[in-house]
């Protein structure tokens, strides 16, 4: 058996660390399609978590759960701050 290296808990853990920071999100859609992008980790809740991209032209916030986190269809990073 094959044990897992994460948990839902240090996923979490992970995610809320990040809280009201900016963050690159890679998203895996399926099919070889990717999309990538930045914004600001803008809510933190105990099913999902909340994105709002940088870019302007799009409206609203995208959420994903900590489970597309775990099994790695959705990989979140911490930017790199400006110095």
């Amino acid at each position: 058996m094959i044990k897992p290296k994460n948990d839902i808990a240090t996923v979490k853990k992970t995610i809320a660390d990040y809280f009201r920071r900016q963050v690159h999100v890679t998203v895996n859609l399926g099919r070889n399609k990717v999309m990538k992008y930045c914004g600001e980790l803008s809510g933190v809740y105990p099913a999902l978590f909340t994105v709002q991209p940088n870019d302007k032209d799009f409206l609203g916030k995208t959420s994903y759960s900590y489970a597309e986190v775990l099994c790695g269809s959705v990989k979140v990073r911490p930017a790199k701050q400006a110095e």
